[in-house]
């Protein structure tokens, strides 16, 4: 299937859009703008622009819709958080006042929470019926934001920056997800206000902002305790009447920054996927999701692994089903097998092998239904394989 461009929203004229966000109908599309401050309503079907809110003093952050009611949340830098109410032309509805830059909104899937996020690194929680917080959590310190290879400051005063940029309630709406300029991901319990776990996104040290450093006493230079010991990094400084030989200034070398721009829970609420520095991640409460191939190839293809077993070479149909690593694939492979060929399979396999076939067989135990079957294949390979298993 090949997505097409089957509609374009303009603006009256030419403005920067930072936010966006469709309602849950999937009929109302708006944009927030960065330059004038104004919040762009248009219609999905016929592509028409609506309205022009304006009202916010600053450039628009973050925009999320009620999922049950008719209430849009914009956030602004102007340390606010407006509400707009589309059953009554667009007017706002309640205007919720905060004391630093908010940076992203997110309602509760209920709708009768709202989640706000603010520069100064604070999750307030509001009542968007009664415009009444309702809670708050101290998040700066959980995100333990690290000191940037040309930072002039210490790890300690920029984090006072830092802050999270994205928010995601769980299916449920017990639990919310936050994430930002940081490499870590947490997690908190809305009722009691509290860091659940923390999950560290990346370990690679290529990355800017993965370190936690601070300054020496040196005025030219300053440490950074790196996994390795600590290194020293000297700074030149060049005064006007020093003759001192200035490199390429067209020369340009530029770290990524570890940082997460945006989470979201699965509707069931088991697994979640954060867009990162490093890709794409999904984190999952369900193992069985996890593919963690082995010695793979382009050939090994669940195609191929069910056309290699219908050819009845079964000793290779079982090796490409454990590169592959899929756990139904390697059952269904498996079960597929003879038992009057179980003893010669069990002869060709490679040792690499025998030690993967015996750990799954002792997890399917549990599981399966048939014992017998799995007792015959332990008992084949332990028999054949036994005495190299106990060398190890």
């Amino acid at each position: 299937n090949r997505y097409r461009n089957f509609r374009t929203f303009t603006s009256p004229r030419p403005t920067q859009f930072s936010c966006l966000a469709v309602d849950s109908s999937g009929e109302i599309v708006s944009a927030g703008s960065q330059d004038s401050f104004e919040i762009f309503i248009w219609s999905m079907q016929s592509g028409r622009l609506l309205d022009v809110l304006s009202g916010h003093e600053g450039p628009i952050s973050s925009l999320s819709f009620n999922p049950m009611k008719c209430v849009l949340a914009s956030a602004s830098w102007d340390k606010t958080v407006k509400l707009w109410d589309m059953l009554d032309s667009w007017r706002t509805k309640e205007t919720l006042i905060l004391n630093s830059d908010v940076l992203v909104v997110a309602f509760r899937p209920d709708g009768k929470e709202l989640a706000v996020a603010a520069l100064n690194g604070q999750i307030t929680f509001w009542d968007p019926e009664n415009a009444v917080q309702v809670g708050s959590i101290e998040g700066r310190h959980d995100l333990q934001m690290g000191r940037k290879e040309l930072d002039k400051i210490t790890a300690k005063q920029a984090a006072k920056g830092k802050s999270f940029t994205t928010l995601c309630y769980s299916a449920d709406g017990q639990s919310l997800l936050a994430g930002g300029l940081s490499k870590f991901v947490c997690i908190y319990n809305i009722k009691e206000q509290i860091l659940v776990k923390k999950f560290e996104i990346s370990c690679n040290y290529s990355l800017d902002a993965m370190e936690v450093c601070d300054h020496s006493s040196h005025p030219d230079s300053f440490w950074c305790n790196a996994s390795s010991g600590f290194v020293r990094f000297s700074v030149a400084f060049q005064h006007k009447d020093d003759s001192i030989e200035v490199g390429d200034m067209s020369y340009r070398h530029f770290k990524p920054e570890i940082r997460v721009t945006c989470l979201r829970f699965s509707p069931t609420g088991r697994s979640w996927a954060a867009t990162t520095t490093e890709g794409l991640l999904i984190y999952s409460l369900d193992s069985g999701l996890i593919f963690d191939p082995f010695d793979l190839s382009i050939d090994v293809t669940p195609s191929n692994i069910r056309k290699t077993l219908r050819q009845k070479e079964y000793t290779m149909a079982i090796i490409m089903a454990f590169k592959l690593n899929e756990k139904k694939l390697i059952q269904e492979v498996i079960e597929a097998v003879p038992c009057s060929e179980v003893d010669v399979v069990c002869s060709s396999l490679p040792d690499l092998y025998v030690e993967k076939v015996l750990e799954f067989l002792a997890s399917a135990f549990e599981t399966s239904c048939h014992l017998e079957f799995y007792l015959t294949w332990t008992h084949k390979l332990l028999m054949l394989h036994g005495q190299k298993l106990k060398t190890r």
